[in-house]
């Protein structure tokens, strides 16, 4: 007979962990100024706190499948907080920028883990009729803690100093762990299936060289023409390339891509990508417009899309609730249409447009966002059967890493190839004026991208269908909340 368990408890204990892991993921956007002087370091080496935990959060996923089999969910949750602890405790206390590199990307080890094993947990706790709530109240979570750091960043920093943005996390972590001592039970069972050394190491040059790669392009001069950043990239698609191959003749595959054969989860999976592109294309690209040629502060670009971030959290469990209701395609198609519209607006938008449009049509475009997003990777995870949810929790969770990079990395070139193309018809001296209009051009070029991708985006949304378990009835026999 199945242990029952008290799921209430055990999602508290999930939220409060996570909430301070995934804060920590945009805690330090605001402080890398900061640090540039405390450090004596320039944009290129400071940029490593945010680009370094990107890549080991992105390396860590797959072997998360593998990890939840080999210990209990008590083993892995306490363990990778503890491990998160440990890194912020070494970041708050650094002497060098060095020290505080490696505890920031220790902190990125805990983080990494933490969310595929919670995914998984709640996978295997709830049936899929009340999934929609349940990864809508943990999407919550997942929304708002980073939309809320680097207000929060700002504010910190200034009243107390950098130091405090990890002191500050420190009693929540310790308070995480302790709690999950008393409170958190086992969820699944261990299998402990046979560990590949070489799908590990494919996998992470695959997806370290993906992420990196495409961060640097954005970054880079010379761009997506530059040999340094195709070697990487080629060289990282081979070894991806290679590990699918090779997870395909495994009898215990580190990650079954397999799961891709369920033509939901397949579907659910690409939408949840693009969405991802967009939401992270445009966090990068409107506040370079609005710093740009309207003219603000780096700390007012930010509060004036914070209300969008906000709303997109606080969405996040209605959506949930919804999508139980009325299944994906009432949320989805709707979100895409809404998305497209979005884009046609950003993709003409220019100085003379009220501030209060800019602000309106991204809490639109972040509400769309919640309509999509978390129900199309509920209904992706809920065709799975029992066997792959590890699996599946771990793909997509690989691909948010690389989908953000990518997407940051195309729209800003897309970007600043338009503004060089238009600066390049315009005789010297290039003026404020014309700098602003080539911005302008731009950023059109880039929403242009985007417009097509969306368009993609609603053509998928119309063949996905509510997805069912081929474990469903079992499900719902094991897994009713106490």
């Amino acid at each position: 007979m199945q242990q029952k368990v008290n799921t209430k408890i055990i999602l508290i204990t999930f939220m409060i962990g996570a909430f301070f892991a995934i804060l920590n993921e945009t805690l330090l956007n605001i402080a890398l100024t900061e640090l540039m002087h405390v450090f004596d370091i320039d944009a290129p080496t400071v940029q490593w706190m945010a680009t370094g935990f990107m890549l080991v959060m992105g390396v860590l996923m797959p072997i998360s499948a593998l990890l939840i089999q080999w210990f209990t969910t008590r083993q892995m949750f306490i363990g990778v907080m503890t491990v998160f602890l440990i890194g912020t405790t070494i970041a708050a206390c650094a002497i060098s920028f060095p020290m505080l590199l490696a505890g920031r990307m220790t902190q990125a080890v805990g983080t990494g883990l933490l969310i595929p094993v919670i995914m998984n947990a709640l996978l295997l706790l709830y049936p899929p009729e009340v999934r929609g709530k349940i990864m809508g109240t943990f999407g919550l979570v997942i929304m708002f803690a980073p939309a809320l750091g680097p207000t929060l960043s700002g504010v910190i920093v200034d009243l107390f100093g950098w130091r405090w943005l990890f002191i500050f996390v420190i009693p929540f972590a310790l308070f995480s762990i302790l709690f999950a001592f008393k409170y958190l039970q086992n969820v699944g069972e261990v299998t402990r299936p046979k560990v590949d050394i070489l799908s590990i190491i494919l996998s992470s040059i695959g997806i370290a060289g993906i992420v990196y790669g495409f961060s640097s392009a954005g970054e880079h001069s010379q761009g997506f023409s530059s040999t340094k950043i195709i070697t990487i990239i080629t060289i990282s698609l081979l070894s991806l390339f290679l590990f699918v191959i090779r997870q395909l003749k495994l009898k215990e595959p580190l990650l079954d891509v397999r799961v891709f054969k369920y033509k939901n989860f397949a579907r659910g999976v690409s939408l949840f990508v693009i969405v991802i592109m967009a939401m992270f294309a445009s966090e990068i690209v409107m506040p370079m417009y609005l710093q740009g040629p309207l003219g603000y502060s780096a700390k007012v670009a930010g509060l004036l899309l914070l209300p969008g971030a906000l709303l997109n959290g606080l969405m996040s469990p209605v959506m949930g609730t919804l999508f139980d209701k009325f299944g994906p395609r009432k949320l989805m198609i709707p979100g895409t249409i809404v998305l497209v519209g979005v884009m046609i607006f950003f993709s003409n938008i220019n100085p003379a447009y009220p501030l209060w449009s800019f602000i309106l049509v991204y809490i639109v475009l972040m509400l769309a966002i919640s309509a999509i997003m978390m129900p199309a990777h509920t209904n992706a995870l809920n065709e799975l059967p029992k066997n792959l949810y590890p699996h599946g929790t771990a793909i997509s969770n690989t691909l948010q890493p690389i989908a953000g990079a990518l997407g940051v990395s195309v729209f800003v070139s897309i970007m600043t190839q338009g503004s060089n193309s238009y600066l390049e018809k315009h005789a010297n001296p290039i003026t404020e004026q014309v700098k602003n209009d080539a911005m302008t051009i731009g950023v059109h070029h880039a929403y242009w991208f985007a417009l097509g991708l969306c368009i993609v985006a609603f053509c998928i949304a119309l063949f996905i269908k509510k997805a069912i378990s081929p474990d469903y009835d079992k499900e719902l026999k094991e897994n009713t909340p106490t």
